[in-house]
């Protein structure tokens, strides 16, 4: 398979599956910003920690 044809095929596939394709870009999404927060929220904690020592 090229990959002309498995890029095609892909979009075929988030055009019938309109809602599931949303509903993963959206866990994706929200996953990753969790990720990012936690990484800030703990940053932050650290280097005020550090602060009060």
């Amino acid at each position: 398979m090229k990959a002309a044809e498995a890029f095609a095929m892909a979009l075929e596939a988030l055009r019938v599956n309109r809602m599931r394709s949303v509903l993963t870009m959206l866990g994706v999404i929200i996953g990753v910003l969790a990720v990012v927060i936690l990484v800030a929220v703990g940053t932050g904690a650290k280097d005020a920690v550090e602060k009060e020592i």
